[in-house]
C-alpha cells in the first residue's frame, strides 16, 4: 500500500529492464517508487495515487506518449512529467515541452541527471509547502475589516478610513466597478460610533424614477396605488446606523433635491405624511462616475457633491496594485475550496503567469469571478490554464492578432519568450516560471535561439 506522505515516482515504461534500473539507481533517494509496464495502467496509478514526479516512455506499443503526457498534466497540472525516449529529436522534444514536460531524457539514462532533477523537484516541493504556510498568515496578517491588500495605496486608504471612521456623517468612495467601494463603506461602518445600528445598502441605479421617494423616505397608506399599509424608507431603516448609496450618480435631478434636504435637515417625510421623521443616519455615498465632471456638466448638483465629498476615498484598480494578486489569489482559493468542499491548494506556475499578465478591467470582483469558476472546475488540487476563462488564456489585442496571425509557431514562441524576458528585466529564472518551464529548458531554448540576455539571478 502507498504511503500518504512520502513523495512518490511513477515510472510507466513497457521495458521491464528500464524500470528495474529506474528502481535499483533511485534507490537511496528517499523516493517511494512505481513501476508500472502497461500505460493505461499506470495513468490508473496516476489518479489514484498523484505521485509528483512521473518518467514516461515516449513510444510505448498501444499508447502515444505524448497523448499520455497531455492527460497526465491535464488530470493533474502539478506532475513533475520527466518524457524519456530512445530516440531524441528536436521536434519531439519541443512538443513535449510545450505539452506540459518539465525534461526529456534520451536512454540509456543518464542517472546522475535525474537524480539531481529529482532532488530539485523535492527542494522545490518543500518550497511550496512552506510558501503556502507563508502565503496563509500572509493573507491573515494583510487583512483590514475584510479587505485584503499590502500594496502602499490601499495602506494609505486604510490609515485614512481609520482616522475618519469614528467622526464622519457623510463619505464620498470613488473607483472603477469592482474596486470595493461596499467592502469600504462596511470598514466605515464597523470602525464607526454607529457600528450597533444597522448597515442599509442601496444601489441608486436600480431605483425606478417614480418610486425613489417611496423607496428613500417611505410612504403612509393610501399615498398612491398599491400602498396598503404604512413603509419605512431606507433612511429610517438606516436609523442609528449607516446609509450606503451606491452608484449615486444615477440619481435624477429631482432625487438629488430631496435626498440634499435630507443630509442638511436630518429629517424625512414619508410620501402622503404631513409630519417629518428625525432621522440620525451617517450616509457613504459611491461611485465609478467623475463626479466633479458631471457637476460642470450639470448633471450633477454641485451643492449635494460638496455635501457628500466632505470626506473622498478613492480606490485604485487592480492593475496599480499587482502586488496584491498572488494574496487576494490564495484568499479566493480559500474561500471558495472552502465552500465547495474541494482540496484545492492553489494556482500552478503556468496559471500565476497568466493571472499576472491580464490587466483585470474587471478588477477585484472580476477576479473573484475567475477564482471561482475555476475552483468550480478543476478537479485536482491545482488552478491550471484550461481551468482559466478564454479571455485570460488569449488576452490579445486587435493589435497583436494581426502581428502574429501569419507567423510561424517558432517566430511566435520566439517573440513571447523575447517579451516575457523584457517584463522581467532578463531574468531567465523568473521568465521559465512564468512560461511553466523548467530553468534547464528555457536555457536550451534561449541556446537555440541565440538570444543574448542580460545577467540573471541564479
Amino acid at each position: 500500500m502507498s504511503k500518504p506522505n512520502i513523495f512518490k515516482l511513477l515510472a510507466i515504461d513497457d521495458d521491464p529492464q528500464t524500470l528495474s534500473l529506474i528502481a535499483d539507481a533511485l534507490r537511496d533517494e528517499g523516493l517511494e517508487i512505481l513501476t508500472v509496464e502497461d500505460p493505461e495502467t499506470g495513468f490508473q496509478q496516476f489518479q489514484s495515487l498523484r505521485p509528483r514526479v512521473v518518467l514516461l516512455d515516449l513510444i510505448m506499443p498501444g499508447a502515444s506518449g505524448m497523448d499520455m503526457l497531455e492527460r497526465i498534466v491535464r488530470s493533474d497540472p502539478a506532475a513533475n512529467v520527466i518524457v524519456i525516449s530512445g530516440h531524441y529529436s528536436a521536434e519531439s522534444a519541443m512538443e513535449a515541452i510545450q505539452r506540459g514536460a518539465c525534461d526529456y531524457l534520451t536512454k540509456p539514462l543518464d542517472f546522475q541527471r535525474l537524480r539531481h532533477r529529482i532532488a530539485n523537484f523535492l527542494a522545490e516541493a518543500e518550497i511550496r509547502r512552506r510558501t503556502l504556510r507563508l502565503d496563509q498568515e500572509l493573507v491573515q496578517a494583510c487583512q483590514f475589516e475584510g479587505i485584503v491588500s499590502r500594496s502602499p495605496l490601499m495602506l494609505d486608504v486604510f490609515a485614512k478610513i481609520r482616522r475618519v471612521a469614528p467622526h464622519f456623517r457623510t463619505v464620498l468612495v470613488t473607483g472603477a466597478t469592482g474596486t470595493g467601494k461596499e467592502l469600504v463603506a462596511r470598514a466605515f461602518h464597523r470602525l464607526s460610533a454607529a457600528s450597533p445600528g444597522p448597515f442599509v445598502a442601496c444601489n441608486c441605479s436600480a431605483l425606478v424614477e417614480g418610486l425613489v421617494e417611496s423607496e428613500l423616505f417611505g410612504y403612509m397608506k393610501g399615498a398612491f396605488t398599491g400602498a396598503v399599509q404604512d413603509r419605512a424608507g431606507l433612511f429610517e431603516s438606516a436609523n442609528g446606523g449607516v446609509l450606503f448609496l451606491d452608484e449615486i450618480g444615477d440619481l435624477s435631478p429631482l432625487a438629488q433635491a430631496k435626498l440634499l434636504r435630507v443630509l442638511q435637515d436630518h429629517q424625512v417625510r414619508r410620501v402622503g405624511s404631513p409630519i417629518s421623521r428625525n432621522v440620525e443616519v451617517r450616509v457613504i455615498a459611491a461611485t465609478n462616475r467623475d463626479l466633479r465632471k458631471m457637476v460642470r456638466e450639470g448633471q450633477f448638483r454641485e451643492d449635494l457633491y460638496y455635501r457628500l465629498a466632505v470626506v473622498e476615498i478613492a480606490l485604485p484598480p487592480l492593475a496599480n496594485r499587482r502586488e496584491d494578486l498572488p494574496l487576494l489569489q490564495r484568499y479566493f482559493v480559500e474561500r471558495f475550496a472552502a465552500e465547495y468542499n474541494k482540496p484545492i491548494a492553489g494556482l500552478t506556475r503556468r496559471a500565476q503567469g497568466v493571472m499576472a499578465t491580464y490587466p483585470w478591467p474587471g478588477n477585484i470582483r472580476e477576479l473573484e469571478n475567475v477564482i471561482g469558476n475555476a475552483c468550480m472546475m478543476v478537479d485536482g488540487k491545482f488552478i491550471d490554464t484550461n481551468d482559466l476563462p478564454e479571455q485570460l488564456r488569449t488576452p490579445f489585442t486587435g493589435d497583436s492578432l494581426i502581428d502574429e496571425d501569419l507567423l510561424s509557431l517558432d517566430e511566435v514562441q520566439r517573440r513571447h519568450v523575447i517579451r516575457v524576458l523584457e517584463r522581467v528585466g532578463g531574468n531567465k529564472a523568473r521568465a521559465a516560471e512564468i512560461l511553466g518551464l523548467g530553468r534547464a529548458t528555457i536555457y536550451q531554448i534561449l541556446s537555440r535561439m541565440k538570444i543574448e540576455g542580460k545577467d540573471v539571478s541564479a
